[in-house]
């Protein structure tokens, strides 16, 4: 069976823990055929992810994952909440899809500051020494691809403030949580279809993650959410995931056979652990992006 993994983090350019170096060198001693690089707000690394996969033989799709905020008036009162898309086979040198990206990562990087007044005022509260602008650039020094909540989570470590990641976001991160830039998936959409690729939604029914499952944990109104609100801006379904169990992928193929939608899958691997190449992605799912079985 081919390997297949168009969901995959990068340390150079999002929050994974690898380096694109050692992504590339770690998918081929795994025999990973088929491969996208889908790091946060980020293209960036697409150029080099291209040589690198050429090195090793493996068909390379461009990939990037965009977070977007979305409602139903049916759920949660109408209230926004945060979702994920996946945008393949555009054009990496598309300038306005470049620009907003540009856009997105400073803008996480005011987030971040932001995060950090938060969370003084809580360790003031607890009497433990606020974080300082030299601690801020300390953060922004240790990050290699998009400023991101992990990476405060990080630091709060290093300081010896919490115990672990998981802590950092239990005790400070979600109660000191700053909204992201609104994207909207319409303007998501126009920005992926004009780079000429397709747009695809994320883990759709990811129990953990930015997933419907936080309007409804319902399969069946989930694919009635994507019905009403989602369709004329989507091009595909990520039915393949870590996440994802079996019913799953099975109730999530068959909806997408139905709407003449297309389908991927990955591991959302972000090398902690390393679980690239372990989704069981059929080949058919590679044949979507002009996959033919040739490369070597």
């Amino acid at each position: 069976m081919i390997k297949i993994d168009l969901h995959i983090h990068s340390k150079d350019c999002s929050d994974g823990k690898m380096s694109l170096d050692d992504i590339f060198k770690e998918a081929k001693r795994r025999k990973i055929r088929v491969i996208s690089i889908t790091d946060h707000d980020s293209i960036d690394c697409q150029n080099r992810a291209m040589m690198l996969a050429r090195d090793i033989g493996a068909y390379y799709v461009t990939g990037v994952e965009l977070n977007i905020a979305f409602s139903h008036k049916d759920y949660k009162g109408g209230k926004s909440v945060s979702l994920d898309v996946l945008g393949y086979r555009y054009d990496i040198n598309n300038r306005p899809l470049m620009d907003k990206l540009h856009e997105l990562r400073r803008y996480r990087r005011k987030r971040g500051a932001k995060i950090l007044e938060k969370i003084n005022d809580e360790l003031s509260k607890n009497g433990i020494p606020c974080l300082t602008q030299a601690d801020l650039a300390a953060i922004e020094e240790s990050v290699d691809g998009t400023f991101g909540r992990p990476h405060i989570a990080d630091f709060l470590v290093k300081k010896g403030i919490v115990g672990d990641r998981q802590e950092a976001f239990d005790r400070y991160l979600v109660k000191c949580n700053v909204p992201k830039m609104p994207v909207s998936l319409k303007e998501a959409s126009e920005l992926v279809r004009n780079a000429g690729g397709v747009l695809v939604l994320a883990h759709p029914n990811n129990p953990n993650g930015t997933s419907l499952v936080s309007l409804t944990k319902s399969i069946k109104e989930q694919h009635r959410i994507i019905k009403d609100a989602m369709l004329p801006y989507i091009d595909g379904i990520e039915c393949w995931h870590s996440s994802h169990d079996s019913r799953t992928v099975s109730e999530y193929l068959k909806f997408a056979r139905t709407e003449g939608l297309m389908v991927t899958g990955g591991s959302d691997c972000h090398q902690n652990p390393v679980i690239m190449g372990t989704m069981p992605v059929p080949l058919f799912v590679a044949e979507q992006f002009g996959f033919c079985g040739e490369q070597e």
